[in-house]
């Protein structure tokens, strides 16, 4: 017998747990792609033996779906957690093209709004890093080329560079102070130790790492600017320390959630997804927040 997974939060199938999608038919693509299913090339890497063939597996994986019944799907909502939430915004329009025309069809990008920033020696490690991930798995040829034609590829996985393009509804979940980024893009590994601390707990920074960080939210909120101020869009941009808030039920929606305009996040992806009402709300800087939950992660990243 195969075994059971009990999924939480946007996947929860209990209407307690997840009011608005809990009878939704729902698939978790798992992750084996490193560049949010946009590598395609031919050759095997001889090194490793990997195959860097993301795009096809989400080619084959939309045409799985379809032929099971999504080309007859009423509402659909493609979302993901970091990488996955990249995948969202990278793939948003193409998911809505292959949806029937009259559905109602959304892209909800969790944790996936990597901004493009200099960590704290001055360097352009994140930039690198994708221009690294572009060439590694051939994804040139899966960006846009509205991009591409103006910027090297590797800045085209940054969803700032991104999200004029895309006409297709878009919810932003995001932390201002993405715990995952503070960790890799503006704390990368090796960088000053006297961070160590601060970066795994914002509760543990001093006032001037406390700075730095909001420096980190001005930068993070002029790169949302991007993507206009239609109606159409969603955001909703808390002040907490946090990486990723759709699957984890104690922050999606339970009694002491995470709110914001006096909405949770459930709440609030709901009403923006069946058109109740728009939601775009912006959290005041850290500590404003006490609704903000804290999950410490003392590894080193």
């Amino acid at each position: 017998m195969a075994k059971q997974v009990a999924f939480s939060g946007i996947l929860s199938n209990t209407p307690d747990h997840n009011p608005d999608f809990y009878n939704w038919n729902k698939v978790r693509v798992r992750y084996c792609d490193g560049s949010s299913f946009t590598g395609d090339k031919e050759e095997v890497d001889p090194t490793t033996k990997l195959h860097y063939r993301g795009a096809r597996v989400w080619q084959a994986v939309m045409e799985d779906l379809l032929a099971k019944g999504m080309d007859r799907a009423e509402n659909a909502l493609i979302s993901g957690c970091s990488a996955g939430g990249l995948t969202s915004v990278l793939h948003c329009d193409r998911f809505r093209d292959r949806m029937p025309v009259e559905a109602n069809v959304k892209c909800l990008s969790d944790a996936g709004f990597f901004i493009d920033v200099k960590d704290i020696a001055g360097e352009k490690h994140a930039a690198d890093f994708f221009n690294d991930v572009v060439t590694t798995h051939g994804s040139a040829k899966n960006l846009p080329s509205s991009c591409t034609s103006k910027l090297p590829p590797g800045m085209c996985l940054f969803p700032q560079n991104e999200v004029k393009q895309i006409q297709t509804p878009l919810f932003i979940l995001n932390a201002a102070y993405d715990s995952w980024q503070v960790r890799n893009i503006l704390v990368p590994g090796g960088s000053d130790p006297h961070w160590r601390s601060c970066k795994h707990d914002i509760n543990q920074c001093s006032e001037k790492q406390l700075k730095t960080l909001q420096g980190f939210r001005d930068d993070f909120l002029k790169a949302l600017e991007e993507q206009g101020s239609s109606s159409s869009r969603g955001l909703f941009i808390n002040s907490c320390f946090a990486h990723c808030q759709s699957e984890i039920q104690e922050i999606w929606f339970a009694p002491d959630s995470p709110v914001l305009g006096n909405k949770k996040i459930a709440n609030a992806i709901g009403d923006w997804f069946y058109d109740r009402s728009p939601f775009q709300e912006i959290d005041c800087p850290y500590p404003c927040d006490s609704s903000c939950h804290v999950f410490k992660n003392s590894s080193e990243t």
